[in-house]
This record gives C-alpha cells, structure tokens and sequence, in this order.
C-alpha cells in the first residue's frame, strides 16, 4: 500500500494542517492531563487503523514517560488493572465518541456522567475536542494512507503559526 498523497507539501494542505495543529495545541495546553490525552489519542487511532497516527501518538507517549506496559494494554483497558478509573472514564468516551455509527445514540449517559465525575468543565470541553480532532486526523491519514513507522517524536512541532 503506497501514500496517496502528502497532505503538507501541498500549498492548500500545509495551510489547513497549521490550523488544525493550533487547535490540537490549545487542546494540549488545557488541564487534561497529558497522560490521557495521549492514551485517548492512542486508542482512537487504533480503533480508526491510522497507522501513522498510532506510531506517532504511541511514540510521543513513551518519549513523555508513559510505560511499555500501559501503552501495550491500552488497546485491552477494560481488561487491564493499570488505568486508574478517571483513564477509564476518558476512554470509554473517547471509543463511543469514536464508534458513532456502532452506537444508535453515540455517547451514553452513563459514560458521560463518568467522565464528568472525573474531569471538571475545562477538561471535558478538552476531552471532548481531542475526542472529535483525533478522529478527524486518523481519518486524513486512512484517506490519504499516511504510512506508520517513521515518525520521529516531536518531528512536527514546527508546524504551528
């Protein structure tokens, strides 16, 4: 399977990926800890197949400290003891906001209440942007077939202005 296109050599595309990654980096910025934000970015893009986008976010979590072990079970979380239960939460939301289509009524009361009941106002406003920029960043990587295993951590930290 080759790449289709490079969305950041394009004049158009590098102009809308500055954007996008302003967005990102005010996401990034908030009180959502960083922990999960990368296990949440991590998780969608597995379950969405963005193989450069799990490269990237499994890489930027490791060189951020996460362990091996959490980064390898984060596929199989409800079958793990090593998330704490606010991880939990923010996971749950972040596979039913991802599986819309799977779910007749997307995000469930029961999932929102739990992310509630951990992240205040600021970080569930954080949660649920990650939640709907991650996905639309796995889906230009499928669209395009953006290849996983070169990316290089902070390797696109220039591309903000």
């Amino acid at each position: 399977m080759e790449p289709r296109m490079n969305l950041y050599t394009n004049e158009l595309g590098a102009k809308i990926s500055k954007r996008f990654y302003n967005v990102s980096l005010a996401i990034e910025q908030s009180t959502l800890p960083k922990a999960t934000q990368n296990l949440v970015m991590l998780r969608v893009s597995q379950i969405n197949g963005c193989g450069f986008c799990v490269d990237y976010h499994s890489k930027d979590a490791a060189a951020a400290g996460e362990s091996a072990v959490r980064l390898n079970l984060v596929a199989a979380w409800r079958e793990s003891t090593v998330f704490t239960e606010a991880e939990r939460a923010a996971l749950a939301l972040a596979e039913e906001g991802t599986r819309l289509a799977d779910a007749h009524r997307g995000v469930s009361d029961e999932t929102w209440d739990q992310a509630r009941k951990h992240y205040d106002e600021d970080q569930t406003v954080a949660l649920v942007y990650l939640v709907a920029m991650i996905n639309a960043a796995n889906r230009l990587g499928v669209i395009v077939r953006t290849q996983g295993g070169s990316y290089e951590p902070g390797m696109l930290a220039g591309t903000s202005s």
